[in-house]
């Protein structure tokens, strides 16, 4: 959590050098100053991963840079070489864990053993894998009927782990998984059917390509989804319009520095 010394006005623009600094104070904070830029970029790349970060499409012509602030420090967080082992949960109670602050609960690292809850101690302990396993198969063949159990995954998965998170959910004999998705997009799976007919947004990629005005409503893409900016900075200069309307007043809807010298998609 931020000192209240820390809080100063900030005049520079979004993105930027400001970014790539702030990018590689993470990478050094969560201890992978050497090999975490060569992950970086691995990001969006077709012979790569996406980015856990959003789900911004990628273009056809990638650079080396295809990826933002906000996705380099999502990855950070998964590359971590911070570690939350069996001790760290001996020492604190989950009654003290709630009362953390999410920067905090990251920080104390990736779990390097399967854990369960012990109400007795009100702590997580240790468990092996099998019994891990054997506990999770217990409770799953003790239903009546597959569907009686939901799948629950988040969004900071892979799109590797959940492919094969769904064939096995699916292999049990039911679709209930939903993930995060669900609570940013039930709306839309609603509304959207009544008013354009399908469950989706129609916009391609390639429609900012040849749109004559683009029109932003609820989000500022440079915090929201920074790699747009190359898009909207591309159509701005063939002489597109775009308009954004965001009544939250956000640096980076007041002034960003997106740098396409370091490639498409890049707010650095």
């Amino acid at each position: 959590m931020a000192d209240e010394k820390d809080v100063r006005t900030y005049s520079e623009p979004a993105g930027g050098w400001g970014a790539l600094k702030a990018t590689a104070k993470v990478l050094s904070l969560q201890g992978i100053p050497i090999y975490g830029p060569n992950t970086l970029f691995h990001m969006n790349q077709p012979e790569g991963f996406d980015c856990p970060g959003c789900a911004w499409p990628d273009p056809k012509h990638t650079s080396s840079f295809e990826f933002c602030e906000n996705g380099a420090k999502a990855v950070a967080w998964e590359a971590t070489t911070n570690r939350c082992t069996p001790e760290f949960f001996a020492m604190h109670p989950v009654s003290e864990l709630q009362a953390w602050d999410d920067y905090d609960l990251e920080m104390a690292g990736r779990l390097t053993h399967p854990m369960v809850y012990d109400s007795a101690s009100d702590r997580y302990k240790h468990i092996g894998w099998h019994a891990a396993f054997e506990k999770i198969a217990g409770h799953l063949n003790a239903l009546d009927d597959p569907n009686q159990a939901e799948f629950y995954t988040s969004g900071r998965a892979s799109n590797e782990a959940a492919f094969l998170y769904q064939i096995f959910v699916r292999e049990y004999g039911t679709n209930n998984f939903p993930d995060c998705s669900n609570m940013c997009h039930e709306a839309t799976s609603v509304g959207l059917p009544r008013s354009i007919g399908v469950g989706k947004g129609t916009v391609t990629l390639e429609d900012f390509d040849a749109a004559d005005a683009i029109f932003i409503f609820g989000q500022n893409p440079g915090t929201n989804s920074p790699r747009m900016m190359t898009n909207l900075h591309e159509a701005s200069r063939r002489g597109a319009r775009i308009v954004s309307f965001n009544p939250f007043r956000e640096r980076a809807l007041e002034r960003f520095l997106n740098r396409p010298g370091f490639g498409g998609g890049s707010n650095f």
